[in-house]
């Protein structure tokens, strides 16, 4: 059996982080849901308000002998705008802020150096905003937030959000993609 870990990564809409993490070997798990926030068992219909204090986040379970933890955050910061304060897009609010709540020490410190490196590099045009926490408990969101662009493909939102951005991720990470 692989030693499987968990990353827990918050970047907006975890539909549309959901459809290109589910695309990379090595992975071998997403389940969207909801963290950091103060109350216990949040509905969609709650956190969507924005009260919450939860965001929107993947749990992503990988074998780290097939990806490594680095890859998947460049692949994070690829895939969203880690410089808007609560805002991906047209979603706003603390729900859809850039945040890593990480399970261990050795993943705090991968996420603040990938951000260092990030900075340095001058990768984006503004301050990297992306908050970097400790995970405190996983809320899985309801059942159809599973899965959800493979199951909804021609959904608006799926048609003009989702799938130009796996668009632009297939052609930035060929390399590193599932078959």
């Amino acid at each position: 059996m692989p030693n499987l870990e968990t990353a827990v990564l918050g970047g907006g809409c975890f539909w549309c982080l959901e459809a290109v993490f589910q695309r990379l070997p090595g992975v071998k798990s997403v389940e969207s849901g909801y963290m950091g926030g103060r109350v216990e068992s949040p509905t969609y219909k709650q956190v969507c308000t924005g009260t919450t204090g939860h965001a929107e986040v993947l749990r992503v379970t990988f074998d780290p002998s097939q990806i490594s933890y680095h890859d998947l955050l460049q692949v994070f910061f690829a895939i969203h705008d880690p410089t808007t304060l609560d805002r991906q897009g047209n979603d706003v609010g603390t729900q859809y802020r850039s945040v890593i709540f990480y399970n261990s020490e050795e993943q705090r410190r991968e996420a603040e150096q990938v951000i260092a490196g990030l900075t340095a590099a001058r990768e984006f045009s503004a301050p990297i905003v992306t908050a970097v926490e400790p995970a405190a408990t996983f809320f899985v969101a309801e059942d159809y937030h599973q899965n959800y662009f493979n199951e909804n493909s021609e959904q608006p939102y799926c048609r003009f959000i989702i799938a130009p951005k796996l668009d632009k991720f297939r052609k930035a990470f060929s390399e590193k993609l599932k078959a």
